[in-house]
């Protein structure tokens, strides 16, 4: 019977520790920055179960106590490496304690016992080629025949991990187009919440992502023309959270009234707003984000 149970290991570029961010982090206080290393990469491997959170289980995020424990690193060593961290961008840091790993999907890969077991089958058969030549020519066609479905499911595997490799890849180029909107026109006023924003970025369904860039752009094409503050702009994880890039697939009419410009803006800009949602409209909602998030496949173990 086929194990479905699916297992998450991380894929890092042979040039990972040669990398800006590894140089400048190992530097860092003496021979503390090696330990600062050593921490990065244990909390990338704890935040795989959880898609790039730091959670102890389902609700408790690890606080600095606790990842000292589990890293074997002192609590003040620890808080320094989370204070590098962010300080350079690697986590994001809530409000609530939560930790988000930034660019964690760029390393996570997925895996599966069935995979291994194909893997250790073709490993069985190398090592008989070796030792057992002459008995191996004696009866190939035979062991042909038998291995061919398990070399053909493991090809299809291997072509697949490397689609999924390349999917991540244009994901994550689509997304940094999305934030540099966004970051160039509230730069030196607001930095963007880039690891949330990746979060519900890569939760979109494909097509969303796109709607997303669009809206984006016209968007702060929109806000320009009104001449408003950027800093009261919807920032890069609004803006997806909320929905708000499908009511910009076109940029909205803005007119003159006088001298002074008058925009055509969404109703829920009006700080005098009312929300009028239903709850039957809010469970529609609700129903649209779960297709969108079954499209993209199972998240976590299984």
């Amino acid at each position: 019977m086929s194990d479905n149970q699916k297992y998450y290991y991380m894929r890092l570029k042979e040039d990972f520790f040669d990398s800006d961010d590894m140089i400048l982090l190992e530097s860092k206080d003496g021979d503390d920055g090696y330990k600062y290393s050593n921490i990065l990469l244990k909390l990338y491997c704890r935040s795989l179960k959880y898609s790039g959170r730091l959670m102890y289980n389902d609700r408790i995020p690890f606080d600095p106590n606790m990842i000292a424990i589990l890293t074997r690193h002192s609590v003040a060593i620890v808080e320094k490496a989370l204070y590098y961290f962010k300080e350079m961008g690697l986590i994001e840091v809530l409000e609530t304690g939560a930790i988000y790993i930034s660019d964690i999907q760029l390393y996570i890969g997925k895996s599966s016992t069935e995979a291994d077991r194909i893997k250790a089958y073709r490993k069985q058969i190398e090592q008989e080629k070796s030792t057992k030549v002459q008995q191996l020519n004696d009866t190939n066609v035979q062991m042909y025949n038998k291995s061919t479905p398990e070399l053909e499911l493991e090809t299809e595997l291997e072509k697949e991990i490397e689609t999924e490799t390349e999917t991540e890849t244009d994901v994550s180029v689509l997304f940094e187009n999305y934030l540099k909107i966004f970051s160039e026109y509230t730069k030196g006023v607001k930095a963007q919440p880039r690891g949330r924003a990746k979060q519900v970025f890569l939760q979109l369904a494909p097509e969303q992502r796109q709607f997303a860039l669009i809206g984006a752009k016209n968007y702060i094409v929109w806000y320009d023309k009104t001449d408003q503050n950027p800093y009261y702009s919807k920032n890069a994880f609004a803006f997806l959270d909320d929905m708000v890039f499908m009511e910009y697939q076109e940029v909205p009419e803005v007119s003159k009234v006088g001298d002074k410009k008058v925009s055509k803006a969404p109703e829920w800009s009006n700080p005098t707003y009312e929300n009028k949602t239903t709850e039957e409209d809010l469970a529609k909602l609700e129903e649209i984000r779960q297709e969108a998030l079954n499209k993209l496949g199972p998240q976590e173990n299984e």
